[in-house]
């Protein structure tokens, strides 16, 4: 018992910390981001950043469980205007190419680097002025330890494969509009594709 409090209050106090991080950091998190621009845009890591967020969102300390930062670029993710002669004008406008917010392009770049493995879930753990990293949480389904887990062989079924392409996870079923349901949601989540057909148009 006296170890669960201990435990408890250590997730307390760094969520309270990664409230405002610039301040409960401090030159801890500069220098962080100033280390994470210099890295790859995909890094694998030994140990969450965010440990209570990690396990508040499935994470444990177990073999076929590990973790990734991702980096992707902020902007309007606007489409380039063609320079290219014999193109309609009204298409030559930028137009916005990803409809999915930050989060699920870090999800999905993740799963694409480590194809033998899954997304749990994800959580932020910074961000500066051109660049906003996540830190992923990959499942490999096919391990043994994964299998023989109550709370995750769920994810070994082959129903869950592919699921951050899918909108499955907590980013891709907010970027849907799943969050809010019952009265009042009824045009919230319409099919993206659907949405966008009916825009060609």
């Amino acid at each position: 018992m006296l170890k669960y409090l201990i435990a408890m209050g250590i997730y307390r106090h760094i969520k309270e910390a990664w409230n405002n991080p610039k301040e409960g950091l401090g030159k801890l998190y500069q220098e962080r981001l100033i280390q994470w621009r210099r890295n790859n845009s995909v890094v694998k890591l030994d140990r969450p950043t965010r440990l209570d967020r990690a396990r508040g969102l499935g994470y444990k300390a177990k073999e076929g469980i590990f973790m990734v930062r991702v980096r992707v670029g902020k902007g309007g993710r606007k489409r380039r205007r063609s320079l290219k002669n014999k193109r309609k004008s009204r298409r030559s406008a930028a137009r916005k190419v990803l409809s999915k917010s930050y989060q699920v392009v870090a999800e999905q770049r993740a799963d694409k680097k480590y194809v033998n493995a899954e997304v749990l879930n994800s959580y932020w753990v910074g961000e500066d002025g051109k660049h906003k990293w996540y830190e992923i949480i990959m499942v490999i389904p096919s391990h043994p330890a994964i299998k023989n887990d109550n709370e995750l062989s769920w994810i070994s079924s082959d129903k869950h494969r592919g699921r951050v392409w899918r909108g499955l996870t907590s980013a891709g079923k907010k970027s849907r509009g799943l969050m809010n349901k019952g009265k009042g949601a009824e045009k919230l989540r319409p099919s993206l594709s659907a949405s966008l057909r009916r825009k060609s148009k």
